[in-house]
């Protein structure tokens, strides 16, 4: 299988403002674009019915989860965050603990949230770079988010990151905490379909 990378172009010369990335971004709700902390442009290829699918299938249980508790906020992969490190990144799901998501304005939470999520989650699909991914995980950490997974079904595993701590790597099958972050959460991660 051939392995693809997204496109990813060096805007640095023209400089996007973050109000001229949100109408390009909106211009063009077709394309799922994110941009890296030095301006540069991240066109993604959409995902397959396997890829689709898992992803709300995790998405889901986190939602169901926070329809429970009403501990925060849930967000789709459709939702660009604005990151404290300047990118803008659409994690494939997303938490936001509820007092946090309130300090945001209106106005802030109808655009680009500029927040970084307490919890992250990404998917690998057949097109992704796992090496991206996993720079991606680290953006995310350093940008504030306490913990995040990165599935990777190709390897049947799952990277768990935490704030302040080394990345952990499991094998699939394993039973996932939301730690202190996602209270009470526990995920039954099984293997991914081949």
């Amino acid at each position: 299988m051939m392995n693809t990378l997204p496109l990813t172009l060096d805007l640095k010369t023209v400089n996007l403002t973050d109000e001229q990335f949100y109408q390009l971004a909106i211009a063009n709700p077709d394309l799922r674009i994110e941009r890296t902390p030095e301006g540069g442009l991240i066109l993604m290829s959409p995902v397959g019915g396997f890829s689709g699918n898992q992803e709300l299938e995790l998405g889901g249980k986190i939602y169901v989860w926070n329809s429970q508790t009403k501990l925060g906020k849930v967000f789709s992969s459709s939702t660009i965050f604005k990151l404290p490190g300047g990118g803008d990144r659409s994690p494939d799901a997303a938490w936001i603990e509820l007092s946090r998501w309130n300090s945001l304005t209106l106005e802030e939470r109808k655009k680009f949230p500029p927040i970084a999520p307490d919890f992250v989650l990404e998917l690998r699909s057949p097109s992704d770079s796992l090496k991206l991914l996993q720079s991606k995980m680290q953006e995310y950490l350093d940008c504030g988010v306490r913990l995040g997974w990165l599935f990777n079904p190709q390897n049947q595993e799952v990277e768990i990151y935490r704030l302040g701590k080394e990345k952990e790597v499991r094998a699939l099958p394993t039973d996932l905490s939301g730690e202190d972050v996602l209270p009470g959460f526990i995920l039954r991660a099984e293997k991914f379909e081949e």
